[in-house]
């Protein structure tokens, strides 16, 4: 729950930062920034891996470009359901979604774990080792 909240937060902070630069993205007030990071990372969860797969081959004939699309359907999602975050078109939702991805790319190196990895050591006593 706390990684959740985290990247909440660092969306969050994207979103904003978002707002300031893409042309076609507002954020009314401070509450809709935060539901409108919370709702995105439930649909990254949920919507956008179904998106994800069944737009595979599109995805394969693009390079990948294609996700670019998808992210910015998602945050065309959030604001549909959410009223206090605007975005005008699937450009400026595109542009959204690069900027909240730096944002959170450049972010992981301060929030998580050194280097991105997880190292798991296990110690165990008093045993063979075969």
């Amino acid at each position: 729950m706390n990684g959740f909240l985290i990247r909440a937060v660092v969306v969050g902070i994207g979103l904003w930062l978002a707002s300031q630069i893409v042309p076609g993205v507002h954020i009314q007030s401070i509450e809709s920034l935060i539901a409108a990071a919370l709702l995105l990372g439930i649909i990254n969860a949920f919507v956008r891996p179904i998106l994800v797969i069944l737009t595979f081959p599109i995805t394969l004939l693009t390079l990948g470009l294609f996700l670019l699309v998808i992210n910015g359907l998602m945050i065309e999602l959030v604001s549909y359901f959410l009223k206090g975050f605007l975005v005008d078109g699937l450009w400026a939702a595109i542009l959204c979604s690069i900027v909240v991805t730096l944002t959170s790319w450049v972010m992981s190196g301060w929030v998580g774990p050194p280097h991105g990895r997880i190292d798991v050591v296990t110690v165990r006593r008093g045993g063979r080792w075969d």
